[in-house]
């Protein structure tokens, strides 16, 4: 079991009716994303209750009613996945990083410079959301949050989001694993097979993706490709 000293309160309100249960926060989180575990290695104690704090225990008609079953696992089961779970400061930092992280990436790969159309260094970016205060929620997804970052950083720096169409056409022999890294940049928008083996597709990427396309296509093809830049948008 957990101890009851580290446990934090995971918590649901359903059918009129207050629920609580201690848990380790971690390995709370991780059966949340679908992680097989133990509730001994999840709870601290056995029982679920309408007040941790005071030691007030679920009536088995109120579990009942809020969640079809009495069975105190079950029960806590069910609020480890759809309730709040309390984070200690420690564990909201290491998410808030974590999604930063996710945050300067995304607009790396999916925001250009305005002006060059290319994409901003990973480090300038992280830099101008210093500059900027910019405050991520670590309870919303990653990318509920970029276009207010990218409102952010327009005083700072040019930026926008921005998608490419690629023209591309490949030699007969490179077809095979160049039809691969076309499918893992982007949707195909037009794919046409030439008589003489020849490969013609246009393919949608994020904008910041460029550089990399243009490498990864290089060192499939070993530089028998052609590829230009038809729209940028």
């Amino acid at each position: 079991m957990v101890d009851t000293s580290k446990a934090v309160i995971a918590r649901i309100t359903s059918h009129g009716h207050h629920f609580e249960v201690l848990v380790d926060s971690e390995n709370a989180l991780a059966v949340r994303q679908g992680r097989e575990m133990g509730m001994h290695d999840v709870l601290a104690v056995m029982e679920v209750f309408t007040d941790s704090r005071k030691g007030l225990e679920a009536s088995p008609k109120a579990m009942e009613e809020a969640f079809g079953t009495t069975d105190a696992q079950e029960v806590a089961l069910a609020i480890i996945k759809k309730g709040d779970i309390q984070l200690t400061q420690e564990h909201r930092q290491r998410i808030r990083e974590q999604k930063m992280r996710q945050l300067i990436n995304l607009l790396h790969i999916n925001a250009v410079d305005a002006k060059t159309h290319l994409p901003h260094p990973m480090q300038r970016i992280e830099a101008a959301l210093a500059e900027a205060k910019f405050h991520l929620d670590e309870n919303k997804p990653v990318e509920a949050q970029l276009h207010d970052a990218i409102d952010r950083l327009r005083p700072i720096m040019p930026i926008r989001f921005e998608v490419k169409e690629m023209n591309v056409k490949i030699s007969p022999q490179y077809t095979g694993k160049a039809y691969g890294v076309l499918k893992k940049f982007g949707p195909l928008l037009r794919e046409e097979w030439q008589n003489n083996g020849y490969l013609h597709a246009v393919v949608e990427i994020p904008g910041g993706l460029e550089t990399d396309f243009y490498e990864q296509l290089n060192a499939v093809c070993h530089g028998e490709v052609e590829v230009s830049v038809l729209k940028a948008k």
